[in-house]
């Protein structure tokens, strides 16, 4: 039995809205450079801070991410109907956690350009499980195939700018680890 493929599209939209928030949880509680540890499966995600054009409130997506040769590119797989996509459109300065550290950075479409196979290629193969997910299979797969089925996905290059530090940025929620370890020593006191 087959399922419709607009339904099986939206069953997947669905899934990965709940992979994306474990992945986010992940990076908070400052695990997100071991969730990198392994591209071939997990994929390489790191997490893109934007400002909603319709709320004002800043969001948080993880996306998968390749470096090529230092420089970020992520792809808006659903196009640009992806709200993280609006909301760069509407004001390109973002910042990323990435397994180095976090950044201030600009970010910008640019799925015109001449290398655009190469770069999706790029993205697609350090995606991990995800592209295959979607029926693409970037190591088989010819430059012709891959623009194809990727025709509708936007390209994004993203420019790091500064490093920052501080509160609210990946492994703000660190602190449960500790915590969590005090009160499984108490309660293991307590039944002794």
């Amino acid at each position: 039995m087959s399922l419709d493929p607009q339904l099986e599209k939206q069953l997947r939209h669905v899934w990965f809205k709940g992979l994306n928030k474990f992945m986010l949880l992940m990076w908070r509680l400052g695990l997100g450079p071991m969730i990198n540890m392994w591209p071939d499966g997990f994929g390489r995600i790191m997490v893109l801070t934007n400002t909603g054009w319709k709320t004002g409130l800043r969001r948080r997506t993880p996306v998968n991410y390749a470096n090529v040769f230092g420089e970020i590119y992520c792809v808006a797989g659903f196009g640009k109907v992806a709200h993280w996509y609006k909301n760069i459109q509407a004001d390109p300065n973002v910042e990323i956690w990435l397994p180095d550290g976090w950044w201030t950075a600009v970010a910008e479409d640019v799925s015109d350009v001449e290398n655009r196979a190469f770069l999706m290629r790029e993205v697609m193969i350090a995606s991990g499980f995800a592209a295959p997910a979607f029926g693409i299979h970037p190591k088989t797969m010819s430059d012709e195939e891959i623009a194809e089925i990727t025709a509708d996905y936007r390209l994004i290059h993203i420019r790091r700018t500064e490093a920052r530090t501080g509160p609210e940025g990946p492994g703000d929620l660190a602190w449960v680890w500790p915590v969590a370890t005090l009160l499984l020593l108490v309660f293991r006191r307590k039944k002794q």
